[in-house]
């Protein structure tokens, strides 16, 4: 039989920290605040609009604050749904950044360019 047909219990029925009953649905005990376990992650339109535009907008910043950054969280998620949308905000962090880099070479070019042709007018005085 499959491991993922067998009914898993997530919560204990009675808190490890304090031992009063719990309920397995519960995220928390009521009687001492001890997580019992992880909430499911958000998937309202609101919140994958906010993970894609961050993914979108703000390619470096969200690498240097990866920790932060909810899309490894919601691709390692065993919900199909906040799986899809952490991949889908995996996928537009890297177009983004591809496109950060390639503008970032175009101006450097650019301006080389640019630096080159006022040296080049200075030598002709």
């Amino acid at each position: 039989m499959d491991a993922e047909l067998i009914p898993k219990t997530t919560s204990p029925l009675v808190c490890p920290q304090c031992h009063q009953s719990v309920q397995p649905e519960w995220y928390f005990c009521p009687n001492c605040g001890k997580r019992l376990s992880d909430p499911p992650l958000a998937t309202d339109i609101g919140t994958q609009l906010w993970i894609y535009v961050f993914s979108a907008v703000l390619p470096i910043i969200c690498y240097l604050a990866i920790g932060y950054w909810p899309g490894i969280k919601y691709a390692r998620s065993q919900e199909p749904q906040a799986r899809a949308i952490g991949w889908i905000s995996i996928a537009i962090i890297s177009i983004s950044t591809i496109i950060t880099f390639w503008l970032a070479i175009v101006w450097v070019n650019s301006a080389v360019q640019s630096a080159t042709n006022s040296l080049g007018n200075l030598g002709g005085l």
